[in-house]
């Protein structure tokens, strides 16, 4: 059973710092993608930034200049880090990973549970 566990979201003041870090767990073969997405009350889920297992990245042009995604291969980790926070950046963030079981099997693409990141002004 593959899972993705986030962790550091909180409660931070404007224009303060926060680290999201989602580690995936189980089966793996390969992770491809993975990403950082988020979703607002009553608003729809968003990209917020996404790297290429060879490291290439791509934001939001919300959070260009202030969030910064990075990973681990070696230990099946992705981060966020995320400076000069805002409150309309609050929201749940969640984690995905687009992975393979076997070199020539399928790509899966699955989600963490969520975690809230809640900016006050």
């Amino acid at each position: 059973q593959v899972q993705l566990v986030e962790s550091g979201g909180g409660l931070v003041q404007a224009g303060g710092s926060l680290r999201l870090s989602c580690v995936v767990s189980g089966s793996i073969f390969r992770i491809n993608a993975m990403g950082w997405y988020r979703q607002a009350p009553e608003k729809q889920r968003e990209l917020v930034a996404t790297i290429t297992s060879g490291g290439s990245t791509n934001y939001a042009d919300s959070v260009k200049g202030r969030f910064t995604i990075s990973r681990d291969n070696a230990k099946n980790t992705v981060y966020l880090q995320m400076d000069s926070l805002k409150p309309e950046d609050t929201a749940v963030y969640y984690c995905n990973a687009h992975f393979q079981r076997s070199e020539y099997g399928l790509m899966y693409n699955y989600w963490g549970q969520g975690t809230q990141v809640t900016v006050s002004s």
